[in-house]
């Protein structure tokens, strides 16, 4: 089922009553609750700006359309209330919003509002995350208007209690927040008195690596739910803020996925907060294509990181300084009854040497590791949900399936049973122009929501899946074909892994499964041509290609850009389930240019004949420069006349020829690439009055008016430099109206001497620890 709201549009946020059922969804200048067992019944609040805010805001540079209200923040009070912040034309603003009447609380014919600096960001499009515990709000969002500065903070609850991070690059560097996620501890199996913890996702530029590239890196930050902070170092701040880096690579390859873009928060047994899992989407700053990774990370592994050792963020030059030692208490540490029995019943109470040590140090040394369960090229993931369910037979194991919103409005269903991942459906929710930005599951179903749509949809069963080769791909999670009822259906035995497909799986019979028909397909140069292939197994496809072409992975499929060199055969290659099965021929093509075949042999020899033209004149230039060398060599050893038959102005082009050869740069110090010819017009020369150095800072002393060009680091008084300008291809004229040659120039400046003072100019050596501005 599929709902669209008049008249409302831009959602950001869901937020889902489960005991009622109702959802609850953030928009634009509007709060909207929708039954969830009925889309069509829904309820609106609106909440706008008024005329005179909305026009400063617009006074203030921005744009009539961010100068709304969007609704960013929607978290339950726990006392029959919603909190809810929206941006407020760049002023952002709290409400509450009284469930059972579901209006906004009101104080004299007004929304009665409090200031939401520090709980929602300031612009629509800012990452931001919040997530309440006890509560109390805690947000990770920016904190001023420009949105350069950045806090993760305790942003409501009693006002001496409302702490946040310290404003340091070392604790937060431009970062990209993404999600949050409080954990409680279990109340009945908590013997050593363990605080509940909050745990934050982002990515920010790591300043742990001298790159002259920022690098971004995805970090986890764990703060303590009791921390009040210190007594006099760290006043109103975290004592407790640690951070690690997470690391998603492909350990075949060594490629690594360094931004994160969304995070899932799932319990693997019901009711047991140490088995929390986060399951993250992840891209690349490198890669210019699309392309999206999942990585998953338990919560056990995240806190063996944060309880191990310190990073030193402090360098001396060029080697990192011995660390310093950790002090007792461990700094970071969340409080329990250990501590409490030393004395230490509240943050307040912690020695400054802790605190100093917890300011200077809020990374940790190690890095919390994970391999992707899948990787994905040429998809945008934008959203993650996660379900679990045991697969049938004696040997139950667990099974994942991973809900994934795209940036073109699909919803992709993938299988993860053991090591291997299964594309099971890709679903188009909304038009390409709606990216999935919302789902939450609730009773079996999906909910999906786009920034003008909302989908509910079922997630279990094997129902889902509609016809033979989907419910093969879902053969991990119990799912078999029936043929008789033409029907997916559960599993009541699981076959063995590596056993032969049953017959179930075998959805095209005969020989005829794995040899497709040739498609032939007439193309034209400048096309992509996306060549499909149905993949019915868990297994990869591969293809077959000809060596010269320009394609890229969608998938199982394959896109082509046409040129000349990608034409031919293209074949794709399915792996099949069981032992020594040979690969699947799934799909074949042959790519041709339309019209006729001569066509293209005329295309091909005209180009033949190009070439051959090419080297005609190649070879005619090489005589002709001979010959002209010759003529010069007979020249200069004072044969005037002789074979070029010059005549008599043959000396007037010897000394031109000689000296302007002269002028050029010695082979032993060629010019750099960059750098322009001293006969170029498109490098201006300057004249300075320099006594020390040349252009770069490093000549030694000189004397008199020099022009300095950085040209191959060489030096020319100003005599030589008007003779490169003359010898620019120009000459004027003498005194009694005829053209005067260079010659007479030089005979009047004596180049040689001239040219015999340039010099190569050397850089003076760095010193210890500087860094070249070259």
């Amino acid at each position: 089922m599929v709902a669209n709201f008049e008249g409302v549009s831009n959602f950001s946020t869901f937020l889902l009553d489960r005991s009622s059922g109702k959802l609850y969804l953030g928009a634009q200048n509007a709060i909207v609750a929708v039954d969830t067992s009925n889309l069509l019944k829904w309820q609106k609040i609106t909440w706008d700006v008024p005329e005179e805010r909305r026009n400063s805001c617009v006074a203030k540079g921005k744009t009539e359309a961010d100068c709304n209200n969007y609704i960013r923040l929607l978290e339950f009070q726990g006392d029959g209330r919603i909190y809810t912040c929206g941006t407020y034309a760049f002023d952002p603003q709290c409400a509450f919003i009284n469930i059972s009447t579901f209006s906004l609380e009101m104080e004299d014919d007004t929304v009665k509002m409090e200031t939401g600096k520090g709980k929602c960001p300031f612009e629509p499009s800012q990452h931001y995350t919040a997530v309440m515990a006890g509560g109390n709000l805690y947000t990770a969002a920016t904190s001023n208007f420009l949105g350069t500065l950045f806090d993760i903070s305790r942003a409501t609850g009693i006002e001496q209690e409302r702490i946040r991070t310290e404003r340091s690059i070392n604790w937060l560097s431009d970062p990209e927040f993404v999600s949050s996620a409080f954990i409680q501890e279990n109340e009945e199996d908590n013997p050593t008195g363990e605080d509940d913890k909050i745990y934050f996702f982002f990515t920010e530029i790591a300043k742990e690596y001298d790159l002259y590239t920022k690098v971004k890196v995805p970090r986890v930050a764990r703060v303590c739910k009791s921390d009040k902070g210190g007594m006099k170092t760290l006043q109103r701040r975290w004592t407790t803020f640690l951070k690690a880096q997470l690391v998603c690579e492909d350990r075949g390859t060594g490629e690594r996925f360094n931004v994160l873009t969304d995070v899932f928060t799932k319990e693997h047994r019901p009711g047991d907060p140490s088995s929390t899992h986060f399951y993250g989407i992840f891209t690349s700053q490198w890669e210019r294509e699309e392309l999206s990774a999942v990585c998953v990370y338990s919560l056990e592994d995240i806190n063996r990181v944060m309880n191990g050792p310190f990073k030193e963020l402090k360098k001396n030059c060029e080697n990192w300084i011995n660390p310093e030692p950790v002090p007792t208490p461990r700094p970071g540490q969340c409080l329990n009854n250990a501590l409490k029995e030393e004395g230490f019943e509240s943050s307040l109470k912690l020695p400054d040497k802790v605190l100093t040590f917890m300011r200077d140090h809020p990374l940790m040394e190690n890095s919390v590791n994970a391999a992707p369960l899948l990787v994905r090229r040429g998809i945008t993931y934008t959203k993650l949900a996660v379900t679990l369910s045991m697969t049938p037979g004696d040997n139950q194991s667990a099974a994942t399936v991973l809900h994934l919103g795209t940036d073109r409005g699909e919803l992709h269903r993938v299988a993860v049973v053991g090591q291997n991942t299964t594309l099971l459906q890709e679903l188009p929710l909304f038009s390409a122009h709606e990216p999935v930005n919302n789902i939450v599951l609730y009773k079996g179903e999906a909910l999906v929501g786009s920034p003008l749509s909302l989908v509910r949809l079922p997630t279990e069963g094997c129902s889902l899946y509609p016809s033979c080769e989907v419910c093969a791909r879902a053969r991990g999670l119990g799912c078999v074909w029936r043929h008789k009822e033409g029907a997916c259906e559960l599993a009541v035995t699981q076959p063995a892994e590596g056993a032969r497909p049953a017959d179930s799986f075998r959805c095209e019979s005969g020989e005829d499964r794995c040899s497709p028909a040739v498609t032939e397909l007439r193309v034209v140069e400048g096309l992509r041509v996306l060549l499909p292939c149905v993949q019915v197994s868990p297994r990869p496809c591969f293809w077959q290609h000809p060596p010269h072409r320009h394609t890229r992975r969608h998938h199982s499929d394959l896109e082509v850009e046409v040129t000349e060199e990608s034409l031919g055969m293209y074949v794709c290659m399915c792996e099949e389930i069981g032992q020594n099965q040979p690969p699947c021929r799934r799909a074949e093509y042959h790519l041709t240019l339309e019209g006729p075949s001569s066509g293209g042999s005329t295309a091909l020899g005209g180009g033949r004949n190009f070439v051959a033209w090419y080297v005609l004149f190649f070879i005619l230039g090489c005589l002709a420069g001979a010959f002209g060398f010759v003529c010069l060599m007979h020249r200069r050893h004072g044969n005037r006349g002789g074979a070029c038959g010059v005549g008599g102005t043959g000396g007037q082009t010897s000394s031109i020829s000689e000296k302007g050869r002269d002028l050029l740069p010695s082979s032993d110090t060629p010019q750099s690439p960059s750098s322009a010819s001293l006969l170029s017009e498109a490098m201006p020369l300057t004249k300075q009055e320099k006594r020390n150095g040349t252009l770069n800072g490093h000549g030694g002393h000189t004397v008199g008016h020099n022009i300095y060009a950085n040209v191959s680091g060489l030096k020319l008084q100003e005599s030589a430099v008007n003779l490169a300008v003359e010898l620019d291809g120009r000459e004027r004229a003498g005194p009694d109206g005829e053209e005067e040659g260079l010659s007479d120039i030089g005979e009047g400046l004596g180049i040689e001497e001239e040219l015999a003072k340039i010099h190569v100019l050397r850089s003076a050596p760095l010193a210890p620890c500087e860094e070249s501005s070259i």
